[in-house]
């Protein structure tokens, strides 16, 4: 029975990752107790090692799926009372927006697949080039992320990848374009067609990781980028324009900096870029855009028809900032399952398997976030800030909030320092003019250098936990390392920028 136990844990994770994940569980407590039996700060202690675990069931993500193992995690630190559960649904409340966001819009944007990897098929067709086809996915992230929000720029590029695999994956395994099959099994896969997928997985690696840091950059300029910016706006009294204007002369050099890695990265193969894509598999495409020109029906195209007005509607919504995302999100649903005549309740349900399961990770990942609160972790650094020369606080803010954003999450680091930067303004410790400088060394500082690790941003999150990252190999150590020139540039960029221009 233990043996069956033993085997049933974690399902077919490895046997080493399974008896680590159980080595911690026994550990935390036995250090906690010790800890505090020598009069040190148990609590706060032990809160790092939970953090590293946490990040360490991450950082192992294509091994198990985090929930599991993040999951059992988060329910001991309840249980040594880290934390309580009522301060997780705090956490969870307070990030609603981000929740809803993620159920609902990224159902939605799976009812407009058909358009989106239609816009972008003849994108990859048209443009021969490698490096120019990530400039125009890093720059067109980049625009849609500051009028939309990096979370749902993230989940159309996820269904344009996975609908350029499963393209290609349908030919090389002996099967016509339409036919029912299975992405995810390789068994029926030609010699020559599983080495060209290796090749097109790269290729695809490349253009996903230029995307997601392109949402990276154009998420950080407005309010609607990403969840920080709304509330740092909000507690400066910052409108739409204000805070674009504000932000600018750090963002700016920063967007063009980011362009140029691009481009740079690609043209000399640095990090792992620049793959190409076989030309087996532009023949694929070639011929999946004259077979869907040829058999195209009243039908679907009288969807794309409904998928592109709601489109419309979506980006006016977004960018107009109508409503909450997430309730934006479930208005599309309604509009493109109404339209498009999807009324069976297990057709809605597949529109939910790949937010769902993030979803109740981003919960756990609350409750981690809830012991990082209550045991104080990251108040030595805090305090240690607000104590420098004022003329240096906006720097070391940006290389501070980087630091912390890049070990836990970047919304919360910014709602901690805001909060600290607006009691100090209140406590009249500080000016106006200084708050303004620290607010926005705090939304470049959690924006930009973020980009380090995956748990640093939501949307790189995401895209880890996605069902797409097997299917393309990224797993978290190829994503710090394809992100390490991002990083790089982007953060000495932005740094330089607060020295000299705020």
């Amino acid at each position: 029975m233990l043996n069956e136990l033993m085997r049933m844990f974690l399902g077919n994770s490895p046997k080493w990752y399974k008896s680590t994940i159980i080595a911690f569980l026994i550990l935390n407590p036995f250090i906690l107790l010790i800890c505090n039996s020598m009069g040190l700060n148990g609590g706060f202690i032990v809160g790092w090692i939970f953090l590293l675990e946490f990040i360490f069931t991450l950082a192992l993500a294509l091994k198990c799926y985090p929930l599991q193992p993040g999951g059992l995690l988060a329910i001991q630190a309840i249980a040594l009372g880290l934390t309580t559960p009522y301060h997780v649904l705090y956490e969870i409340e307070h990030n609603l927006e981000v929740i809803l966001l993620l159920i609902f819009m990224v159902a939605g944007i799976f009812f407009m697949k058909n358009l989106m990897l239609s816009i972008f098929t003849g994108l990859l067709l048209k443009v021969k080039s490698k490096t120019t086809l990530s400039l125009l996915f890093c720059f067109s992230a980049a625009i849609l992320s500051a009028f939309l929000d990096a979370l749902t720029v993230t989940a159309v590029l996820i269904g344009v990848t996975v609908g350029f695999y499963r393209i290609y994956h349908t030919v090389a395994s002996g099967r016509n374009f339409g036919e029912e099959h299975d992405y995810n099994n390789d068994n029926n896969l030609s010699e020559v067609g599983a080495v060209d997928l290796e090749k097109f997985k790269a290729f695809l690696r490349d253009l996903i990781m230029h995307g997601a840091v392109g949402t990276a950059l154009g998420g950080v300029c407005t309010i609607v980028g990403e969840p920080q910016n709304l509330l740092i706006a909000n507690i400066a009294g910052w409108e739409f324009v204000e805070f674009f204007t504000r932000m600018a002369p750090v963002t700016m050099p920063v967007f063009f900096a980011g362009l140029i890695t691009c481009y740079s990265i690609e043209k000399f193969s640095i990090a792992g870029f620049g793959n190409q894509m076989p030309l087996s598999v532009r023949n694929v495409f070639n011929d999946f855009a004259i077979h869907d020109a040829a058999n195209t029906t009243l039908n679907q195209r009288a969807q794309l028809l409904v998928e592109l007005i709601v489109a419309i509607f979506l980006v006016i919504a977004l960018a107009l900032h109508l409503a909450a995302v997430g309730l934006i999100g479930l208005c599309i649903i309604i509009l493109l399952t109404s339209f498009k005549g999807i009324t069976e309740e297990h057709d809605l349900g597949e529109a939910f398997h790949e937010a769902l399961p993030f979803t109740a990770l981003l919960a756990v990942f609350f409750a981690i976030v809830s012991v990082i609160n209550d045991q104080l972790l990251f108040a030595p650094l805090i305090t240690f800030v607000l104590m420098q020369d004022v003329s240096t606080q906006p720097s070391l803010f940006f290389v501070v909030n980087g630091l912390l954003s890049a070990i836990s999450d970047n919304v919360f680091v910014a709602t901690i320092y805001i909060n600290e930067v607006k009691t100090a303004l209140d406590a009249g410790d500080i000016t106006l003019d200084q708050f303004n400088k620290l607010a926005i060394a705090i939304n470049t500082g959690t924006n930009i250098p973020s980009i380090a690790t995956p748990n640093g941003q939501a949307a790189f999150l995401f895209l880890l936990t996605s069902s797409l990252a097997p299917l393309i190999n990224l797993s978290y150590m190829r994503m710090v390392v394809m992100a390490l020139p991002y990083t790089i540039v982007l953060s000495i960029v932005g740094f330089v920028a607060i020295i000299n221009f705020i």
